[in-house]
């Protein structure tokens, strides 16, 4: 070409695969080729042969995507990517590796694969091309293809030829209709303003005798934005005469030289032009891509960089690097451990309570309503103590292991062993003095409590409950419920939207409470658990009314439904508040007596003095008791806290770093995990990739003058299904049922204008002696020698007029012009 920086584009590309491709990563870029399209026997992998010299064989069929680099070389050889390292001398061997790599591929049955074959071809012959060559476009299955053969090797072909960075090489036969080249309608598709597809016409040597495909080649006859080069493949006689690459071509200059419709052309047909052609317009494509690809490229860089920075400096047996490693990770799971109790980390769970808000749920949800739920003696409030320190101690699940801790696992098991050690032993210092809480109520009781109701009150006791009204209509907590045990010929299980006062329990169609579907009166009510269904995730409670009635229509009770325990917690702590209390369950599992049957028959037979003081005596032990609740649930949770949560946290940040160091063996716990080496490696492996890509563009002068893109054609053609065939003439067949009988006339030029008039008059009456024989003119009057130059001024004319084809071509059955 004549430019040999922009010469150096193509192998840069090439480069930059070779880059990525040695260091097994994909960085998704989409580098510009050429990718030949055409229908089968069409010639395209002819065209190719040309290129590199590859013999073809009698039945061979692309059924594969070939890559195909041709960079120029001073030795010949090939090399493919499957066979890494070997290189074919023989192009006979490159073939027969072709098919079996084909046949390992797809079998044998001539199927197709999209993976494409990577073959490299090194040669002193060809300019620096990137090709894919694809599978031809067939219709009717062979062999034992499938029958949708065709949309397979459609699909295929799209997979290629629809990246913008593909330019498209349309392979066509001149001696078939151009109007349904199957290259062409695919390029129009996928590239309708024609700036990605290159035509090439093959089988010109073969077409009809009379016909010519010279307007085509000059663009005026189903133009192409790019236009189209003529070539002339090696046929089956020289293949099989072993004919070799430079006679061939030497015979195709000799052709386009020689044939009177192609040798003003002869200078921008062939081979060696096509080569130079595509050559100018890849690196061209890839000129107009270099800065996206840079952007692509730096924009990946950035994403790794701070995280390379890491990886730089990084030694693996640098006892300095360990210890500070080690301090620094100390540190950090110090902070973490804090922040997660405290509620403060950057990273919050949005799907369940963990961390400080799952203790303050126990501490002020779960731990009230046990207590309350619970019958008040010793040994259950011992057992339900328990329970809630276990609840505490599952506070070291939800610190899972931090990043930096993953990198290193012998460290965080060692790690995580000190600080559940150490956990296990607060845990039994804080029961005993749970307990000790427990013994110091049981040991006296404090009647003079300012609490404490005392005897003159104890009788107004019962006045109480109007307490709750005077708070009125104060909603204590608002949210969506599933009532769980409707009927399904009811509707089955719906949500509604609960409001919960100190009054009662209504609930709404929806969150904007317009429309009240029940109200509850919360007198009476109690709470109870019920039981998961087996096809249910679903979690459940009951309310029911004490006095034996339907708390709700036709139920006897009213099963409400959340989806997680928080909830179903959180709700039961606020029906607490409202005055609701959970069922009562004694040693056997079951309710008591006196809520299962009522307590209205006992309280009848009462004497009217004994219930006065059976009243007074109850509501002296509630006043005392809530005391006693009061004072544990204040004070369990700061023994907690200052037993277990603060002094694990102190433990961390004072004392983990010193029992880690008398473990013994350091660099036993600094061994780093095989998956961080492999991610680092691969991460550094990336990073030298993208600097040594970014430094192969950086080192390419891209100010080089490129050609520029041809003005747009008139391709509206290729929209249309079926092309009238007189507009095809020049290479195929002409119009004879407008010029039939003119064909076989054979008349002398005694009239030197003659070739040039009929165009203009191909309907006067003097139109059956136009056809003559120019060049065979006995006529002694005419001038024989001007006869040929004539038609050859005259056909470019005859393109523009629609409709309208020259005689003294398309009408003969010979070459128009005869020397």
């Amino acid at each position: 070409m004549g430019n040999r920086g922009m010469e150096d584009l193509i192998p840069l590309v090439n480069r930059l695969q070779d880059a990525f491709s040695a260091i097994g990563q994909n960085a998704d870029l989409d580098l510009p080729q050429i990718a030949v399209v055409g229908g089968q026997s069409a010639g395209k992998s002819s065209v190719l042969e040309n290129f590199v010299d590859e013999n073809p064989q009698v039945g061979f069929q692309t059924l594969m995507p070939t890559a195909l680099p041709l960079p120029a070389s001073g030795a010949e050889y090939a090399e493919f990517l499957h066979c890494k390292g070997k290189k074919f001398t023989d192009f006979e061997e490159v073939r027969l590796e072709i098919e079996a790599e084909t046949d390992r591929v797809t079998g044998t049955n001539k199927g197709i694969s999209p993976v494409p074959i990577n073959l490299r071809v090194y040669s002193p012959h060809v300019l620096n091309l990137t090709l894919v060559d694809l599978p031809g476009m067939t219709k009717v299955p062979v062999g034992d293809q499938p029958p949708d053969i065709e949309f397979q090797i459609r699909d295929m072909l799209m997979q290629f030829v629809t990246k913008e960075n593909c330019l498209i090489l349309a392979v066509s036969p001149a001696n078939s209709d151009l109007a349904n080249s199957d290259a062409l309608k695919v390029a129009k598709e996928v590239d309708p303003q024609g700036q990605r597809t290159i035509g090439v016409i093959t089988k010109l040597d073969l077409m009809d005798e009379g016909t010519d495909a010279r307007d085509v080649l000059e663009n005026k006859l189903l133009p192409l934005r790019r236009g189209y080069i003529g070539v002339v493949n090696r046929s089956q006689k020289d293949i099989d005469g072993k004919k070799d690459i430079t006679a061939a071509l030497a015979a195709e200059r000799k052709f386009f030289l020689s044939h009177p419709s192609y040798r003003h052309l002869a200078d921008r047909m062939g081979t060696p032009y096509l080569q130079k052609v595509l050559n100018q317009q890849l690196t061209n494509h890839i000129r107009d891509t270099l800065p996206g690809l840079r952007n692509k490229l730096q924009s990946q860089l950035l994403s790794i960089e701070k995280e390379v920075e890491e990886y730089k400096n990084f030694r693996p047996d640098d006892p300095a690097r360990k210890t500070k490693a080690l301090l620094q990770m100390v540190q950090q799971f110090a902070v973490d451990f804090e922040k997660r109790i405290e509620g403060s980390g950057d990273q919050i769970d949005t799907y369940e309570l963990s961390g400080g808000a799952r203790i303050n749920r126990i501490f002020h949800e779960r731990f009230p309503f046990e207590l309350v739920k619970m019958e008040f003696d010793e040994k259950e409030l011992r057992r339900e103590i328990s329970y809630a320190i276990k609840n505490i101690h599952g506070i070291r699940h939800v610190l899972g292991p931090g990043r930096v801790l993953q990198q290193y696992p012998r460290l965080r098991e060692e790690m995580e062993r000190i600080v559940t050690t150490h956990i296990r032993e607060r845990e039994g210092r804080t029961k005993e003095q749970v307990m000790l809480l427990i013994d110091i109520e049981l040991a006296y009781m404090n009647t003079n409590h300012e609490d404490f109701i005392g005897f003159a009150n104890a009788q107004q006791r019962s006045n109480q409950m109007n307490k709750k009204k005077t708070s009125g209509n104060q909603v204590i907590r608002k949210g969506w419920l599933t009532i769980n045990n409707i009927g399904i010929m009811k509707g089955g299980s719906k949500e509604y939207w609960f409001v919960l006062t100190a009054e009662n329990l209504s609930w709404y169609k929806d969150d904007e409470e317009k429309e009240k579907k029940y109200m509850l009166s919360v007198d009476n009510l109690k709470l109870r658990d019920v039981e998961k269904g087996f096809m249910s995730s679903k979690h459940i409670f009951a309310l029911f009314n004490t006095e034996q009635r339907n708390v709700y229509k036709d139920y006897r009770q009213l099963e409400l439904a959340c989806e997680t325990q928080e909830e179903v917690d959180s709700w039961k702590a606020s029906f607490l508040r409202a005055g609701v209390y959970p069922e009562r369950v004694g040693v056997s599992g079951r309710a008591s007596e006196t809520e299962e049957n009522g307590s209205d028959s006992f309280m009848h037979s009462m004497d009217p003095q004994l219930e006065r003081q059976v009243e007074t005596i109850r509501n002296l032990v509630d006043s005392y008791m809530a005391i006693v609740n009061k004072t544990v649930r204040d004070l369990m949770p700061k023994t907690i806290m200052h037993l277990m949560i603060n002094n694990t946290k102190e433990f961390i940040f004072s004392e983990l770093l010193a029992n880690l160091y008398s473990c013994g063996d350091q660099n036993t716990l600094m061994e780093e995990s095989a998956e961080q080496a492999q991610r680092r490696d691969e991460m550094l492996r990336m990073y030298h990739a993208l600097k040594e890509a970014l430094s192969i563009i950086g080192d390419i002068n891209t100010t080089t003058v490129s050609t520029p893109m041809p003005p747009p054609v008139d391709d509206s053609w290729l929209q249309v299904q079926s092309v009238p065939a007189g507009r095809r003439s020049p290479t195929s067949s002409p119009t004879p049922q407008r010029r039939a009988p003119a064909v076989p006339p054979a008349r002398p030029g005694s009239r030197g204008p003659a070739p040039g008039p009929p165009p203009a008059g191909s309907a006067l009456g003097g139109a059956p002696p136009v056809p003559s024989r120019p060049g065979a003119s006995p006529d002694p009057f005419g001038p024989p020698p001007q006869v040929p130059s004539r038609p050859n001024r005259a056909p470019p004319g005859v393109p523009s007029r629609s409709g309208q084809a020259s005689p003294s071509r398309p009408e003969s059955p010979r070459p128009p012009f005869d020397l």
